[in-house]
């Protein structure tokens, strides 16, 4: 910094100023300090400035299966709400979602001097880590935990999206709305499976034994051909979008029209969900609000260096398209 102060005539203080982008700088001086910056290849020692602040401007991640269309967004959404603020982005993804694994993978952040961590493990096994966070860290958890962890928690309403799902279905005269599910132990697959039965529920409607998948085309693909088996089946909420692909997939190999004879519904808006065959009605997530709220939350507690507990949650959205249609 002292070589830049040199290079452009000023002082250091100055050079100071315009790195932290103080408004009380001259237009002519800050131009004269960049130039000198990028003439020397100024870089600054972030080591040193977090020896000085206190803060390393670096937060933790720990998420896992990050081919899932799901996390990967959302971590998507994280790092860039991070950049904007400043901040850089350490990362651990596990292999197996589990409370030990979770609960090492937080210690090993903490231990590398992150400001805060965001924990994307949407499992109840893997929430349960979040009771014993290391005292003092700033935590969000993204979908939350159930159990009694004073943590923060940005989440999307999973129940309000299924029950727009099966609200659509219904409206269109369907008598009821058979279900494909996520996997036991994801709060996603809870947090649907309630929305489907409330809304069925709420309409004195029948609620079919729901059909249990892994998020998986292949699960999708399976329940399809089952559900083609059944008789009076004429509408299907799919837990995921991967999984109405399945069942799609399934239903056209067996002549099964959609929405001619079978109306199906999906969820998370995946970029290739439009050009399904039909084009998939579904709900839509917003990962970029989501990770944009997880900032905001981790970085009022990093402020205020107070572990207020905070609940945000998002509602989704609804796309219809052609794979949905009146009831045959």
């Amino acid at each position: 910094m002292a070589d830049v102060a040199r290079e452009a005539g000023v002082s250091h203080q100055t050079v100071s100023r315009v790195l932290n982008d103080h408004p009380n700088v001259r237009a002519d001086t800050r131009a004269r300090v960049e130039a000198a910056i990028t003439r020397l290849g100024y870089r600054r020692n972030l080591v040193a400035r977090a020896l000085v602040t206190k803060r390393s401007r670096t937060l933790g991640v720990v998420s896992f299966d990050t081919t899932l269309y799901g996390p990967a967004s959302t971590i998507y959404g994280i790092e860039q709400a991070a950049r904007t603020a400043g901040y850089f982005v350490s990362m651990v993804s596990l292999k197996t979602i589990d409370a030990d694994s979770v609960r090492d993978a937080i210690d090993y952040l903490a231990e590398q001097g992150v400001d805060g961590v965001v924990v994307v493990a949407p499992q109840l096994s893997a929430s349960r880590a979040l009771e014993s966070l290391p005292a003092g860290l700033p935590a969000v958890a993204v979908e939350g935990t159930q159990h009694e962890a004073d943590v923060s928690v940005v989440c999307i309403d999973q129940s309000a999206g299924a029950k727009l799902a099966t609200r659509h279905l219904l409206e269109l005269g369907h008598e009821t709305v058979w279900h494909v599910s996520g996997p036991p132990d994801w709060m996603e697959t809870e947090g649907r499976l309630e929305g489907w039965r409330a809304a069925l529920e709420e309409a004195g409607r029948p609620v079919p034994e729901p059909l249990t998948g892994d998020w998986s085309p292949r699960a999708g693909y399976e329940a399809g051909k089952s559900l083609a088996s059944m008789d009076g089946v004429t509408a299907v909420f799919a837990g995921n979008d991967q999984m109405a692909l399945g069942v799609l997939r399934a239903l056209s190999e067996l002549g099964v029209r959609v929405p001619e004879q079978i109306s199906v519904v999906g969820f998370d808006d995946i970029p290739e969900s439009e050009f399904f065959s039909p084009p998939l009605t579904t709900v839509r997530q917003d990962f970029d609000v989501v990770g944009r709220h997880c900032i905001e939350v981790l970085l009022r507690q990093i402020d205020v260096e107070a572990s207020a507990y905070e609940r945000l949650v998002v509602r989704p959205g609804f796309v219809v398209r052609s794979s949905t249609g009146p009831c045959p």
